[in-house]
Order: C-alpha cells, then structure tokens, then sequence
C-alpha cells in the first residue's frame, strides 16, 4: 500500500514539476508546438515504410510487375526521405526550445540567488548553488536531447503499430505480441526500483561539488597544515558512494534494457514459428511476414528507448525537483510594498534596543541602542564575538533584527527601498573581494553611467594611482580570480576606491588596515581620512590605535554597550576599553621587541 501510495505521490508530482517547467517553454510555445505537430507526420512516414514493402513483395513482387514495383519503390524512398527531413527539423526544433528555455531558467535561478538573505549562504555551501545552475539545469537538457517528451507520442505510435498489426492478421497479431502484457509488468516493476536512485544520486553529486568548492578554495590551508591524504580519503568517500549510486542505477537499467532486447528476440522468433507455418501453408503472403516483422522491431524500438528516456526523465525530474526547490525558497529580505526613499538624506544612523541571533535562543546583540549624528565619526570596539561585525550586516540589512529598530536618515531600514538603502552606505570589508576581470571593471562593478573622470578621481584620492600606474594597462590591467595577483594592502585601496566612485554618505569600515605593512598602512589612513571627510563613520576597529581621532568609541562586550566616549574618557576610566588597549599595546611592544633584538642578532 505504501509503494502505491509513493508511486500514485510520483507521478503527481512529475506533472506538477513539468507544468512549472512549461511556464519557461511558454515564450518559445510556436516553436515547441511546430515540434509537435511533426510527430504524427514522422510517425507516419516511419509507419508507412514495413506496409510498402509487404505490398512491394506480396503484389508486385510475387506477381513479377516491374511497373508497379517502381512505383512502391519511390513511395518507399520518399518515405524514408520523408521521415529523415522530418527527424531533423523535429530535433532542431525541440533543441532550440530546450537550450532557450533553459538558458531562461538558469537566469531565473541565478536572478533568484542574488535576492536571498545572508542567511541562506551562511547554511548552503557554494558547491550546492553551483550544481543547482549547472548539472541540474544540463540533466534538464538530457531529457530533451534524449527525447524525454515525446514519450506520450511514443505510446500513440505503438498504437497505431498494434492497429495495423491486428488489420493485417488477428493470430499473427496476437502471437507476435505475446509477451507485452508479463513486459510491461515487469517494466513497471523495475521503474519503480530505478526512482529511488536517481534523488540519491543528485544528492551525491551535489555533497561532491560542495566538498570540491570548500576544497579548491582552501587548497593553501589543506597544504600548510599536509592534510592532502586526509582530503583525498575524505573526497575518496563522498566519491564512493557517488558511484554506489550510480552502479544501482546502472543495474536497474540494464535488467530493463536487456529484458526489452530479450522480448523483442523471442517476439520476432515466435514470428517465425507460428507467421513461417502460415506462409507454407499459404494462409498469409511472405510480404505479411516481412511487414510484421519490421513492425515488431519498430514496436520494441521505443519500449527499448524508453528505459533510457525513463532514466533520463527521472533524474531531470530530480533535477527539477531541487531546482525549483531553490526557487521556492522565500526572499525574506526585500523592499517593502510601499518603500521609502528619505530626502533629503540625513546621513542619521540610529539603533534602538536591537535584539538579534544567528540561532534562536543564542543572542548576538542584546538591546543594542546608538545613534550617529550625520557626518559624526565613530568607531566600535570589543573583544572577538562581541558583536561588532553584525552591526555592519544589520545595517546594511543583510539579516533582519527581532526586536527593536535600526533607522537611517529617521526611516526604519525595513521600511526603506533595499537598492536606494545600500546605494546611500559604502562598506569597506577587512576581507576584499575582487572579481575577475580589469581594474575599471571592479571600481564601477559593471555600471557603464559613471565616468571615467569619477573613476580616475577616485583612484587619486584612495592613493591607487601609484600602484596602478605600475602596472601593465593601467585601469585596463587584468585582475585574476578573487585579486590573487595584488597584495591585501593593494585590494584594500581598490576597496576604498571603489567607495568612492560610489560616493555614498555613509561608510562603514571593517578595519581596513589590518595585515599591512607599515608603508601601505600609511597610504590607506591617509586615504581613509580624504574619505571619510564629511561622511557619517562607522568604523568596526581591531586594532585600537587607529581610531583615537574618532569623535566616540563604542565598546561591546558580550553582545551589549558597556562604555561610550572618547579615547582620552575611556582610557580615563580604566574599564574594559582600558585593558584591551594595554594587551594590545603590550603584544605590539613585545613583536616591536623581538623584532628590534632579531636585526640585533643578525647584525
């Protein structure tokens, strides 16, 4: 009852997802329909061809008429021209709707990914996205190629060979198809077996891509610390039971292939037996012979297809089931129904009791209140976790906060139009990310409409042009994958320009300035205070000594606000801004030590 009840589940859901799938066929629905409508004349011509030759052998033929030979002849080559013309403009045809389609839904998938919150990058790993877009979308083109949807036609087809075939001679008929009603039995027995793999195979692959992306990108790490063995035993296993997978599903089709191929032959063998005895006996012509035999081949044709198309279906049906399962994941980050754009802007930031978590029950901030004036500077300090870093992602509204209220420019960040909300902040991240591609390309990130005399302002003023200058094609200079041909001090001023040609009234700094070397340092907090002039500041500082110029410190501990004021007014207090700045001062005094008595040495 339970495999009933699946299977009865199955089929439901298939059509479900074919008829979402129609909804990305519908722009190009001429072209699929043309396709369609050249079915039944391909069936034709293919129908036609074993008719003319029982015709050709038991009219012609047996009676030695040369002229009336001829004439079925031609019919018969026109007919195999016919069906050849017919296959080809049929397949041109459903290829050109598949890669269309397709193509249009890789764009709604990717179009979709870049509305998700954080939160769904932050629990799905970038392999699984990858293979979403790219293997799961190519298997939906397999069940094109494979001629996946015209298995209904297929079915028609071996209706009309039936018909025929019971015009021709009812016995011979029902002899030369037998062993139809135990196959399909036995088909149907073994699709139900062969569904079952083919999820756990998507899901192999996908556990495959994941580890590969997670792997690939963390090569330096797996090698400093010669976990390559552990990896590779790692990888080895995820690949094992992607093979598993594939080996039952390999088993499951060719006890269905085989045993297609098996009936076929006893089919044509019992033809034969029982069709050879009618010719002797002179109850049929050997023409009728031929014809049924020709008829039971293109009979056994599609059912041997059909194992293959079956397989082809329901993996792209399990494609199409992860798909659209990433398309149904909801947009819980978006502009309201009624956004609002505040002008003129203020540049205002303002926190009131913000109570956020990543995990519920496990608070990252815990009535959070702040505000910064427009065009004031102010830096947040704490220890690792405190809750620094959120605040730029709360900010920015990459996560939504539970209680409380963030407000720019005096309107509530959740009421804002998301696009006009990040437009009017600039973040420059301690991890800066490039794209591939050229240096212009990363400044103006694809925006044709800002100007290149913005651009090469910016690049002044962010104390890029040194290096740019340097480097081969200027702006035009090649920027390999994620900037791994520049430094971090180098990325970091690319970042600070990039602000700038954006020109946003507030920016937001995650320690630009960390792991650089002293010079570069230099460079970049004399282009962060040309930035920052006249800006509303919000600097997330790791290192305390760059922000004693900040008109207030905020200092977080444990997810809350434990002491404002100035460096001179926090260090006066003694507390906990107090003692981070001592254990920072002490561990650079003793690096400045060691590093004094190693040129010693050396000397």
């Amino acid at each position: 009852m339970e495999s009933s009840h699946e299977e009865i589940f199955g089929k439901a859901y298939d059509l479900k997802l074919i008829r979402r799938l129609w909804r990305f066929i519908i722009p190009y629905k001429r072209l699929f329909w043309l396709a369609m409508l050249l079915l039944p004349l391909l069936q034709l011509f293919g129908l036609a061809q074993p008719y003319l030759m029982k015709v050709a052998i038991d009219r012609y033929i047996a009676t030695s008429d040369i002229w009336g030979l001829q004439g079925v002849a031609l019919l018969l080559l026109l007919a195999v021209a016919g069906e050849a013309v017919t296959s080809y403009i049929h397949y041109y045809l459903t290829m050109l709707v598949a890669q269309r389609s397709l193509a249009d839904l890789r764009v709604a998938i990717f179009s979709h990914v870049q509305k998700l919150p954080m939160s769904y990058f932050d629990r799905n790993p970038v392999g699984r996205l990858v293979t979403r877009m790219t293997t799961d979308v190519d298997v939906l083109q397999e069940m094109f190629a494979a001629g996946a949807m015209t298995v209904i036609s297929d079915f028609v087809m071996l209706g009309w060979i039936v018909v025929i075939m019971f015009y021709l001679h009812v016995k011979l008929a029902l002899v030369s198809l037998a062993l139809i009603p135990p196959m399909f039995l036995a088909i149907n027995f073994f699709r139900g077996k062969a569904r079952r793999t083919y999820r756990l195979i998507r899901e192999r692959i996908a556990r495959i891509n994941a580890y590969l992306g997670e792997a690939i990108s963390g090569m330096a790490v797996i090698q400093l610390f010669v976990r390559e063995e552990k990896s590779y035993r790692e990888f080895d296993e995820l690949n094992a039971a992607h093979r598993e997978a594939n080996q039952l599903s390999n088993l499951y089709e060719a006890a269905l292939y085989s045993m297609v191929e098996a009936a076929g032959s006893v089919s044509v063998a019992l033809l034969l037996w029982y069709g050879g005895g009618e010719v002797l006996h002179a109850v049929i012509g050997i023409g009728t012979l031929v014809a049924f035999k020709e008829y039971i081949h293109r009979f056994f044709v599609p059912l041997r297809d059909f194992s293959q198309k079956y397989t082809v279906m329901q993996s792209a049906m399990s494609s199409a089931e992860r798909i659209f399962h990433l398309l149904d994941t909801p947009v819980a980050i978006s502009s309201p129904a009624k956004p609002v754009v505040p002008k003129p802007f203020s540049g205002e930031v303002r926190f009131d009791d913000v109570w956020f978590s990543y995990k519920e029950g496990e608070p990252v901030l815990k009535g959070v209140s702040f505000r910064i004036e427009p065009g004031e500077r102010v830096a947040v300090v704490g220890a690792t976790g405190s809750g620094k870093t959120t605040t730029i992602k709360l900010l920015s509204r990459f996560y939504d906060i539970q209680r409380g209220s963030i407000k720019v420019s005096g309107a509530d960040v959740r009421d804002w139009d998301l696009q006009a909300l990040r437009r009017h902040i600039g973040v420059v991240l301690q991890d800066v990310f490039l794209f591939s591609g050229d240096v212009r390309t990363n400044l103006r990130l694809g925006d044709e409409d800002i100007s290149m005399e913005r651009i090469e302002q910016a690049v002044r003023y962010a104390n890029v042009e040194r290096f740019i200058d340097r480097l081969a094609g200027g702006l035009a200079a090649q920027v390999r994958e994620r900037g791994s041909n520049f430094s971090t001090g180098q990325r970091q001023l690319l970042s600070l320009a990039r602000v700038l040609v954006f020109q946003p009234e507030i920016l937001v700094l995650d320690e630009a300035t960390s792991s650089v070397d002293t010079e570069t340092e230099l460079l970049i907090q004399d282009a962060l205070e040309k930035v920052m002039k006249g800006r509303t500041c919000l600097v997330i500082a790791h290192r305390l000594s760059t922000i004693r110029n900040a008109d207030r410190i905020i200092v977080f501990h444990h997810g809350e606000i434990r002491e404002v004021g100035s460096h001179a007014e926090l260090m006066q207090k003694q507390g906990i801004y107090y003692r981070l700045y001592q254990l920072q001062y002490q561990s650079e005094e003793r690096k400045l030590g060691g590093l004094i008595g190693e040129t010693k040495t050396q000397d």
